[in-house]
């Protein structure tokens, strides 16, 4: 299943990471490991630093393989949600007609 992650990594840990050399390195690491579909970083809306990666979650069994590494190279904090590509959206619009049908009735 397509997953789309939020990550923050508190200033301090990532400022550590920056002077030790290792940020940009241990993400790569991560990010490899993990076959990410694509990764886009950012501020988070606290200042912190953060991103938004997406990647293919094969059974439930995998998050802690995921998640661990940046708890443990960032203190991160994550948030995993399920996500759609348009083309899955597209094969999502038979179970979208069926609900409309059965429950979008007005009134």
């Amino acid at each position: 299943m397509r997953m789309l992650m939020q990550i923050s990594i508190p200033a301090e840990a990532g400022n550590a990471a920056a002077r030790a050399g290792t940020l940009g390195i241990s993400m790569q690491k991560i990010l490899q490991a993990m076959k990410a579909e694509a990764a886009y970083f950012t501020a988070t809306s606290n200042g912190e630093r953060g991103g938004f990666i997406v990647f293919d979650l094969a059974d439930p069994s995998q998050i802690p393989a995921i998640a661990e590494p940046f708890f443990l190279a960032f203190n991160a904090k994550l948030w995993l949600s399920p996500a759609m590509n348009a083309q899955d959206l597209a094969n999502a619009a038979p179970g979208i007609e069926k609900a409309v049908k059965e429950f979008g009735k007005t009134g």
